[in-house]
């Protein structure tokens, strides 16, 4: 092999790169990935936590907010964005 030829010099960067896509961005997007289909399985019984660590269960589904009871007379209305994990399924 010829050190002066100029794919060596590019290949320590693309072996950089595909360690970086293989161990960083490709696991992350996966998660994501689980974390959107987990979003758009919510249905009512199930129990979350928000992103703003608040535990409740969902009482209600709409296209873009679920109504998560948080208490006894508690429920507030949240964007399913804002769904951090869905902690226990409903046992319907």
């Amino acid at each position: 092999m010829d050190p002066n030829n100029p794919f060596m010099s590019f290949l320590p960067l693309v072996l950089i790169m595909l360690v970086f896509y293989f161990l960083i961005l490709r696991p992350q997007q996966k998660k994501e990935k689980e974390r959107k289909e987990q979003i758009n399985a919510l249905q009512k019984g199930d129990e979350v936590l928000t992103v703003g660590g608040i535990f409740g269960k969902v009482t209600e589904v709409a296209e873009s907010h679920v109504m998560v009871q948080i208490d006894t007379n508690v429920k507030v209305r949240i964007a399913k964005n804002a769904v951090q994990d869905v902690v226990g399924k409903s046992k319907n």
